[in-house]
């Protein structure tokens, strides 16, 4: 291989790179201000899966002593001193410092030939936990904790004796908070990592990742690369792609520009690029869902009554016995609409054939016209909770002939009605249909509120403040429950 073919190559390698490169059609950024809102329920998560630590029995003699220590229970965590972060590269910091937690136990003692129950009160003071969870994209492209790293460390704990003997046994005190100091440290990192892999885990996994969206189609939200964490946010790249059910491989080529989002102020802001609305447009065109006749009771009677002094003329050739056979107009996009997005709004273009046919009782049906419709529709992006929707109304409507120029001058009278029918019956259509939503790649219980669309050219940005309409332990649950009822 010569010098100039090999230069060449490396030449040519940025540009392959950067055209092999799949860009993302969906975005999500969740800000400070959102774990911020996360931290109150993470905390009272893990005050409820501390609070269930359980440490086995203790027995040991020192000296003329033989004592028994069981029933061990936490009875009060005090995580004053708690903080929720982004830890930049890795994933999510989880912080307890000076904090406070108290344990009660029953003892038993025998000293000689006295014998004496009753309780403990521990308390162990400056508890430090620091806990890094570790976001990673996982096989099938999911956000997961791949990994935890915990270190806790309790500063001093005490015991307060009751019953009869309660202060003859103080001085032992120091030995048995030693061994319960010792149990507890090693048994709150493990009931945070189970808390981490196991638990949010299944929370996780009730963010949809590849899912039907109706009969018709579903959406493809993996993730396309690992999340990306600033000290200010966690970025989430996802394919954001639709594809039709009976054929998930004939999916639409993304060349629509990155979206960016570059504000912090909000909790959550969800960036949609033009293709994540082609490709939903793209599959229902692929599933057939863009074919209608409208005929008999369907067909307005004032434009039945126009499309028959239209061409009155084409069915006496044809057979004047037709005359009072039904007509149907039969609409069938050509190609897959395509969106726009720019500053101004969003719009979908849309291509159809419209042929007017006349139903002979008993026989096919004859074809009287063909034309061609171009139709160009607004399109409103909301959202409620965490479905996104769309709501369309028809902006502009041309209708030409394909036979000739003469034709389509004969059409112009036929503009308005046709207008008309669209917008109450066809328009209404897709708006039933669109106002169901898709959902977008958030936990199960999170939801978005105080919505604002901003549209800009080439994607949609959305910020929104984060709600949550169910606390973390109950989505969990609910989530291994699902799983054990699916494996029996």
């Amino acid at each position: 291989m010569g010098p100039c073919v090999v230069s060449l190559l490396f030449l040519l390698l940025p540009v392959i790179t950067m055209t092999s490169e799949v860009m993302p059609g969906c975005k999500i950024r969740i800000t400070s201000r959102g774990l911020e809102m996360l931290k109150h329920e993470t905390l009272k998560f893990v005050e409820e899966e501390l609070s269930n630590i359980s440490m086995p029995e203790m027995h040991g003699k020192e000296g003329r002593f033989q004592y028994s220590i069981k029933e061990a229970k936490i009875s009060e965590l005090n995580l004053t001193y708690a903080d929720l972060r982004f830890q930049p590269d890795l994933g999510l910091l989880f912080e307890v410092q000076n904090s406070s937690i108290t344990v009660n136990f029953q003892r038993r003692i025998l000293y000689w030939f006295f014998y004496d129950t009753g309780a403990i009160n521990a308390s162990a003071d400056g508890v430090n936990i620091h806990t890094v969870l570790h976001l990673t994209r996982d096989d099938i492209g999911r956000l997961k904790i791949s990994n935890l790293t915990c270190d806790a460390a309790i500063a001093k704990m005490r015991a307060k004796f009751t019953g009869t003997l309660g202060r003859v046994y103080e001085f032992i005190a120091t030995f048995l908070t030693t061994g319960m100091r010792f149990i507890l440290n090693q048994q709150i990192c493990p009931v945070l990592n189970h808390a981490g892999l196991v638990l949010i885990n299944s929370l996780l996994d009730t963010v949809p990742v590849r899912t039907e969206v109706d009969n018709y189609i579903g959406i493809d939200y993996s993730l396309l690369s690992d999340p990306v964490v600033t000290a200010k946010s966690l970025d989430m790249d996802f394919r954001g792609m639709f594809y039709e059910l009976q054929n998930e491989n004939d999916t639409l080529p993304n060349y629509s520009i990155n979206p960016v989002v570059r504000e912090y102020d909000r909790m959550v802001y969800l960036a949609l690029s033009e293709f994540f609305f082609d490709s939903g447009l793209f599959s229902y065109f692929k599933a057939g869902m863009f074919k209608m006749c409208i005929a008999n009771e369907r067909m307005p009677k004032d434009l039945e009554m126009l499309l028959r002094t239209t061409y009155f003329g084409t069915i006496m050739m044809l057979n004047p016995a037709l005359m009072e056979a039904p007509l149907s107009l039969e609409l069938e996009v050509t190609s897959a609409p395509r969106s726009t997005i720019k500053t101004s709004g969003a719009h979908v273009m849309v291509n159809a054939i419209v042929t007017v046919m006349v139903l002979p009782p008993g026989q096919p049906p004859i074809q009287l016209s063909s034309m061609t419709m171009e139709s160009k529709l607004n399109a409103k992006v909301s959202m409620k909770g965490k479905r996104l929707a769309v709501h369309v109304d028809l902006r502009r409507f041309k209708i030409f002939s394909n036979q000739s120029a003469l034709e389509s001058l004969a059409l112009i009278p036929l503009q308005a009605p046709l207008k008309t029918l669209l917008q109450i019956t066809v328009v209404p259509l897709i708006n039933n249909r669109t106002k169901r939503g898709v959902q977008i790649p958030l936990p199960d219980g999170m939801d978005f509120i105080e919505e604002v669309v901003e549209y800009h050219n080439g994607y949609i940005v959305i910020g929104a403040n984060l709600h949550f309409s169910r606390g973390l332990r109950e989505v969990i649950e609910n989530k291994l429950s699902q799983d054990t009822d699916e494996s029996d």
